[in-house]
């Protein structure tokens, strides 16, 4: 099996955090991200990483942040190799899963856009037949589309779950008018991503944002239309009504919940073939979107 990273630290050079997924170190000038291939699932990092993951986060971030560009700046500075090991030596646990940032300072919101009716949204919709504050038509069902892209952002939460919130709510965080342009810039990344998808074979029902501002210049930051950050499912066998299969780890999350586990940590062992199907799946969207 391939080689797995689950942490990394580096000589001499400050670790500023170690999050779910990546860690992020202070270069000073910049921040040094690097994915390992751990795995979380409802807030809790499981005991066994999945192959590959570190390698397809990033590659797909850098590939959307050039592609994203003309509608939003970013952070990404570089990835290349041979430059990062220039600022912090050779680490050969870099390769491939690292990239140099622009230090910003993060919006304490996240900007979910949906496209489909999934996931936290498909529970709320049942419940009040809204969802994140936009109401919606009756009839629908699981993995419908919605008559057009919503945006309902959410606070961040360092441990434990997000809480879904309303654009009022959001707008009384950040300020009414970043509010509404980082509403409008998700709303426009999705849907251009959502079209280039489309062409690929996949459907991107859902995904989540992030932003960060420089000054006063807003960066779109952390990652970018991942299978961690968002939900793809393949359009051949797309049939609302149902759970759709999928390129991202919704596979996990539907594994976890055949078990009898607490959703508290610590998490289960994945098993081995749970495992390789991940990572065949993270591959997969790899592949298909940057083929």
């Amino acid at each position: 099996m391939t080689n797995t990273i689950t942490q990394i630290d580096i000589a001499g050079v400050k670790k500023l955090k170690s999050g779910k997924v990546r860690e992020v170190f202070d270069l000073g000038d910049a921040l040094l991200f690097v994915a390992t291939d751990r795995i979380s699932a409802f807030d809790v990092i499981l005991p066994n990483p999945i192959p590959e993951k570190g390698r397809v986060l990033t590659a797909l971030s850098e590939f959307w942040f050039g592609k994203t560009r003309h509608i939003v700046e970013n952070h990404f500075i570089t990835s290349d190799y041979a430059k990062l090991n220039a600022r912090v030596g050779s680490v050969e646990l870099l390769r491939g899963r690292s990239m140099l940032v622009r230090t910003c300072e993060p919006l304490p919101v996240e900007c979910v856009v949906r496209g489909y009716l999934a996931g936290s949204g498909l529970k709320e919709y049942k419940q009040t037949r809204s969802v994140g504050g936009h109401r919606l038509p009756e009839g629908l069902v699981e993995s419908s589309p919605l008559p057009h892209p919503i945006f309902t952002p959410a606070t961040k939460a360092e441990t434990g779950h997000d809480e879904n919130i309303d654009f009022d709510r959001c707008a009384k965080i950040i300020g009414k008018l970043l509010a509404e342009k980082v509403r409008d810039i998700s709303l426009t990344l999705y849907s251009f991503a959502r079209d280039y998808a489309a062409q690929h074979g996949i459907i991107i029902a859902d995904t989540k944002f992030e932003f960060g501002l420089d000054g006063d210049k807003l960066l779109l930051i952390d990652e970018a239309l991942t299978p961690d950050s968002s939900r793809f499912w393949p359009a051949d066998s797309y049939a609302p009504g149902k759970p759709q299969p999928s390129f991202d780890k919704q596979f996990v999350r539907d594994y976890l919940e055949t078990l009898d586990w607490d959703k508290m940590a610590p998490g289960p062992v994945l098993p081995d073939d749970v495992v390789h199907n991940t990572t065949e799946k993270y591959l997969e969207a790899l592949t298909r979107l940057t083929a």
